[in-house]
């Protein structure tokens, strides 16, 4: 590790407080989808005082902040999240969230923090800087989507596109401190699927004299499930959930309908077109045989999130520059989540890395996952994102 690496990691850790701070701020306040003026205004009190040029999303809460350097060079997106789940908290902790129903149970509040510190960070380097830093600060990534929208408005293109991008995503079930990443694919498409199987109603003494969905739901998820397991290359997976089936009003009517929702996660364009083509097939074909008919409708989400390779190289290198050989690890698969920055990767070549935030005595392999109503992170990592942030940022622009 470089003198002046000591030094960025020594300085985020003095700013610690302040990104604790935000990060508990926006915390106690989740707001949800792309109207976020509480977590928005944070952000803005945050990044106030600093010499960035600012843009506002006209669709969404979303705004880029611009850092410009002390002379002309390319330009490096550093993206970070901020919307909440509509959940539940059940953590204990004494800021929790105050708003019923809502949690920030995927990290968002921590990569707004993050985000808006390596701007404070950075922009005390600006002599060091020949180029730009354009910070993302992004609503609406667990739904319905604010990287689309902002990108569909110019916002990054205003001054000239920037030529590469980077986020951070936290995972508390990675050791704290740790970063990970791969080349390729690194997260999957997600879309929604909902099958609605319509018989015929009746009583529940005489069901032959209706014609009952639910059994039939029954046999439809299973069908699924070998469909994914033996109709698709292992190499090219494909994970349908069936989520939530619904039917029925009480214990003794035949119902008339009954409808499943399910997600559907792949990584390429063929074994996704081949799902959606084998499920509604397989739904069609099932609901016949039982004399049945079936509605089919898929909502295409978010595509695959595909880092790239020589972007990816090059975050390898400067992240054990800064942390250590040890604390930059090459994950050997992809994960099933889903992520919305794969809408800026698509036109923009980067890369997302994971930081680990497994909580001080816990164990990473048994620590409440994100989207879990009992997820903790231990802020200290934090720093380590910060300078994980800036580090990028000053490399890639003096690389010229």
């Amino acid at each position: 590790m470089s003198g002046d690496r000591q030094r960025l990691l020594a300085d985020a850790r003095q700013l610690l407080p302040e990104t604790v701070a935000l990060r508990r701020r926006i915390h106690r306040h989740p707001e949800l989808g792309n109207h976020l003026p509480e977590t928005k205004q944070a952000v803005l009190d945050a990044i106030g005082d600093l010499d960035l040029k600012i843009a506002h999303s006209q669709s969404t809460s979303g705004l880029v902040a611009t850092l410009i350097g002390a002379g002309p060079g390319p330009t490096i997106l550093l993206r970070g999240d901020m919307d909440a789940l509509p959940m539940p908290e059940d953590t204990g902790l004494d800021y929790a969230s105050e708003v019923d129903g809502r949690m920030h149970a995927c990290g968002h509040d921590s990569h707004t923090a993050m985000l808006a510190m390596a701007a404070r960070l950075l922009c005390r380097r600006r002599d060091d800087l020949r180029g730009r830093v354009m910070f993302m600060f992004q609503p609406g990534e667990e739904g319905p989507g604010g990287a689309k929208p902002m990108l569909d408005e110019g916002l990054l293109d205003a001054d000239g596109p920037p030529d590469a991008a980077f986020a951070l995503h936290i995972f508390p079930n990675l050791p704290s401190g740790v970063l990970a990443s791969r080349p390729g694919r690194v997260l999957a498409a997600a879309d929604r699927v909902r099958v609605t199987l319509t018989g015929q109603g009746g009583h529940g003494s005489m069901p032959h004299l209706a014609n009952d969905p639910v059994p039939v739901a029954c046999e439809l998820v299973q069908a699924m499930q070998t469909l994914v397991t033996r109709r698709f290359d292992i190499f090219d997976p494909v994970v349908l959930t069936v989520g939530r089936i619904a039917a029925g009003t009480v214990n003794n009517v035949v119902p008339e309908t009954a409808v499943m929702d399910a997600t559907l996660r792949s990584f390429s364009a063929e074994a996704r077109g081949a799902a959606h083509d084998g499920l509604r097939r397989l739904a069609d074909g099932v609901a016949a045989a039982h004399g049945m008919t079936a509605e089919v409708k898929i909502a295409e989400g978010y595509p695959p999130t595909v880092n790239d390779g020589d972007f990816f190289a090059f975050l390898a290198g400067s992240a054990r520059n800064l942390l250590g050989e040890d604390a930059f690890q090459e994950m050997p698969n992809p994960v099933m989540g889903a992520e919305d920055f794969s809408y800026v990767l698509q036109r923009v070549p980067g890369a997302m890395a994971f930081l680990g935030v497994a909580p001080e005595g816990s164990d990473p392999a048994t620590a409440a996952p994100c989207h879990s109503n009992r997820m903790l992170l231990d802020e200290d990592a934090m720093a380590v994102g910060v300078a994980t942030h800036a580090a990028v940022a000053l490399d890639f622009l003096a690389r010229g």
